[in-house]
Formats: C-alpha cells, sequence, structure tokens
C-alpha cells in the first residue's frame, strides 16, 4: 500500500503543477477531487470515496467546453482514480502532456518535471513505472 500511496502523491503532485498553466481558476469540485486524493494518501478516506468523486471529475469534464481545462479536468480524474489501480497515476502524464502541447508549450519539458518528481517521489518504482508508461505508448 505504501507503493501506491506515493503513486497518489506524484499523479497529484503532476495534476496541481498543471495549475499556474491554466487561464480559469480551478473550481470547487476539482479542488475537492485534489483534497480527497490527498486524503486517501493518508489513509483518512476510503478508495469508494476517491473514485466516486473520480467520476464526477469525469462527468463534470464532459460539459467543459476550454480544450486545455478539460484536459486538466481529465488529469484530475485519472489522479484521484489512482486511489482505486496504481496504473491511473499515468494519466496525469498523459493529459499534462497534451494540455502543455496544447497551449504551444515544450511538452518535453513538461515529461522531464514529471519523471524528474517521480523519481523523488518513487524512487524504488521509478524505473518500473517509466517502463509501463513507455509499454503503454504514453512515453
Amino acid at each position: 500500500m505504501d507503493h501506491h500511496r506515493q503513486l497518489m502523491s506524484w499523479a497529484l503532485a503532476m495534476t496541481e503543477h498543471l495549475i499556474p498553466y491554466l487561464s480559469t481558476s480551478v473550481d470547487s469540485l476539482l479542488l475537492e477531487a485534489l483534497e480527497i486524493g490527498k486524503q486517501w494518501g493518508e489513509g483518512s478516506v476510503g478508495t469508494g470515496e476517491a473514485m466516486g468523486m473520480s467520476r464526477s471529475v469525469h462527468k463534470h469534464a464532459q460539459s467543459v467546453a476550454d480544450p486545455a481545462y478539460k484536459l486538466f479536468c481529465r488529469a484530475v480524474g485519472q489522479a484521484v482514480a489512482t486511489a482505486h489501480m496504481a496504473d491511473h497515476s499515468m494519466g496525469p502524464v498523459y493529459y499534462g502532456r497534451k494540455l502543455v502541447t496544447l497551449l504551444g508549450m515544450d511538452a518535453d519539458k513538461e515529461l522531464a518535471w514529471q519523471l524528474a518528481t517521480l523519481h523523488e517521489l518513487c524512487p524504488s518504482l521509478a524505473d518500473g513505472v517509466v517502463e509501463a508508461l513507455s509499454e503503454k505508448g504514453i512515453i
């Protein structure tokens, strides 16, 4: 479970790193979802609550018109879904890179930050996660 919680921390860090790139403020549903993810990582909320929040975020994303904000919503939903399955922690890599590319920013620089943060927060898992990201065609 420790590794799973480390991956949640990484997923949340990647998602929160995207906030300054947005042209709008983050709405309360997404902030609440990020908080639920943190609480799951601390062991104070259950997986069911985190998954319910993730589903709410993905449903909300369907109504979002701004393409960058929609990608951010997807990153949040995937990050919080890490409570259910560790592989969801890779979602913010995918959506984060799409978001920075959409904004005309450097996706390779974003990936470098994401991977450096992975090595910092999940050192014993980093090689396996990078391999999985590659196998899934995310990087």
